[in-house]
């Protein structure tokens, strides 16, 4: 199999980077960003997400995409549409273009950011989408898209709802939505391998014990979790923000905020 990366330099793509080599017969590594020199195994080539020629080109050969890029946080609606809107939609006729069959796409926990936190093992795929930035939007969009990609061209998608992607947990809020860097590489491994896969939402999150999203489709994928948030409870769990406050109620948490407007400020300061 050979697997393309798009984002490869990104921190979850630089963790499937070293996670998945070895496992496949060609990594196919894409960003806009420096990705450095190609070890065995590997093939690096720079694309843009807005420029669908380059994607065409670097999907050539390609059995599946992990389809990791994009902007990881809110923006401007503006570049959010450019980036994760648009691009992911070159992405999908990109591999519809080069005959690729399989695409894994990194969804988000902020689709669903504004459930509130008594949802316990509550939130599945057929909950109704309740995005908190337009970022989340950017994501109910792209799982639509993986929806219309496999109904009307057979290319099967998991949207991989990606809650907080840590090395460990850090505050309170991560017992229930923490993601291994283990459990993310064999989370979209079995993605990867799974025989059929046809349109799946999943979570991606470990075997947290608070989770408030449930594990419905990751027995279908082989998918098995082997950290749990809860083992870091005693020193995280006092860890928070106002409990009076949107953000400490709801599951997105600083997303939820009607002033939070994230990669966004940093354009406002120049």
């Amino acid at each position: 199999m050979k697997v393309l990366i798009t984002g490869a330099a990104g921190a979850i793509g630089s963790t499937l980077r070293e996670g998945l080599r070895g496992r496949y017969e060609t990594l196919r590594l894409t960003d806009n960003r420096d990705l450095g020199e190609a070890r065995e195994g590997e093939e690096t080539v720079l694309a843009d997400l807005t420029e669908i020629g380059g994607l065409i080109e670097a999907m050539r050969g390609v059995d599946a995409v992990v389809h990791m890029g994009g902007i990881p946080n809110e923006h401007t609606y503006e570049t959010i549409r450019t980036v994760n809107m648009d691009g992911t939609h070159n992405v999908y006729e990109a591999a519809r273009l080069a005959d690729v069959k399989r695409v894994v796409f990194a969804s988000s926990i902020h689709a669903v950011g504004f459930y509130e936190r008594d949802e316990r093992n509550k939130i599945g795929p057929n909950a109704p989408v309740r995005p908190d930035t337009f970022y989340g939007v950017s994501k109910v969009f792209g799982e639509a898209l993986g929806r219309l990609y496999w109904e009307k061209h057979g290319i099967e998608t998991a949207a991989l709802r990606i809650c907080s992607f840590l090395p460990r947990p850090q505050e309170r809020r991560n017992l229930s939505t923490w993601l291994s860097p283990r459990d993310c590489v064999s989370l979209v491994a079995a993605c990867l391998d799974t025989p059929r896969l046809g349109f799946k939402i999943l979570a991606g999150i470990s075997a947290n014990t608070r989770a408030w999203m449930t594990s419905e489709g990751w027995a279908d994928v082989g998918y098995h979790p082997q950290d749990n948030a809860e083992d870091y409870a005693s020193d995280i769990e006092r860890i928070h923000g106002d409990e009076n406050d949107l953000t400490e109620q709801r599951q997105g948490g600083v997303f939820v905020a009607k002033d939070y407007v994230g990669l966004a400020r940093q354009e406002v300061k120049k």
